[in-house]
């Protein structure tokens, strides 16, 4: 894989965004269709996170696991019950994609809460919702998406801006010698790589590879070498996350390229309402 810690999640979308050319508006329609987060974005999300109690309780579970595992159909229709407006399918599409393989990953009966993980998704949605015409209605999406799984929003939001501003203090060397220092988030860290290397329960997931990123990209940490050390830190399997963040990267180009065409298309009507508003002036005017 090239060296995806070197670029940023803006620098990402913009380099497809330039080779994308609009054309019809059937082109926007399968757009829509061509953002949906198949199986190779989505076969891992059934895996669980787990995450277990560490001493020092900085390890949040938001719910525990439950017997009473409900269907993905129950899981949908909170969703839609907590939220009632209408979303355009440019989002509401991948939203739904989405909801259905976090159903799956959430009520296997090893799921645990974590931080990292919750950056990750944190992260996968606000760059799946960015430019959402309301600032309101996407933090109101997000509360509906999480507690649909029963879980906290507020929590991931709050554990996600911790390890953001944490990375965002470290250097390319700190932020892989965790385990040689005290705190918080290094505790988080510890807690993660000591489950990973086989003294405790551990699922990798893309959202936790996402995550991973998320916090290099905050480090500045562009070198390549940096994310095989993190990696190796946290006893996580390189190959995995290199697959995953090509997953990922792909699916921000297809989304740039359907929010561009929305976004012309939007331009486009506008434009015809208002030549019919000048025609419809221009008729009026002359039979006064």
């Amino acid at each position: 894989m090239a060296a995806v810690t070197s670029l940023s999640f803006s620098a990402l979308s913009q380099s497809f965004e330039r080779r994308v050319n609009f054309s019809s508006t059937r082109t926007f329609s399968s757009a829509f269709e061509s953002i949906r987060l198949r199986s190779n974005f989505s076969c891992d999300f059934s895996a669980a996170v787990r995450a277990s109690n560490s001493s020092s309780g900085l390890v949040i579970q938001c719910m525990s696991p439950t017997t009473d595992t409900p269907p993905v159909s129950q899981t949908k229709l909170n969703f839609l019950k907590a939220y009632k407006r209408p979303i355009p399918s440019i989002y509401n599409n991948v939203l739904q994609e989405l909801i259905v393989q976090q159903h799956l990953m959430r009520y296997k009966r090893t799921y645990r809460y974590d931080p990292v993980f919750a950056l990750g998704f944190v992260t996968v949605y606000d760059q799946l919702m960015e430019g959402y015409p309301s600032d309101e209605d996407r933090s109101a999406i997000f509360e509906a998406y999480i507690n649909a799984l029963n879980e906290d929003p507020e929590q991931y939001r709050k554990d996600a801006q911790k390890l953001e501003e944490w990375a965002r203090a470290q250097t390319p060397a700190s932020l892989v010698d965790f385990s040689s220092r005290e705190g918080e988030i290094e505790d988080i860290l510890k807690d993660i790589a000591g489950r990973a290397g086989g003294t405790g329960s551990f699922s990798y997931s893309r959202f936790f590879a996402v995550g991973l990123f998320r916090l290099l990209e905050l480090a500045n940490a562009s070198e390549p070498t940096i994310l095989e050390k993190l990696c190796s830190a946290l006893n996580v399997n390189k190959k995995n996350v290199d697959r995953d963040l090509d997953v990922y990267r792909n699916l921000l180009s297809k989304l740039v390229q359907a929010k561009e065409l929305l976004k012309e298309y939007v331009e486009r009507e506008k434009k015809k309402r208002e030549e019919r508003s000048d025609i419809q002036k221009a008729n009026e005017a002359v039979t006064k």
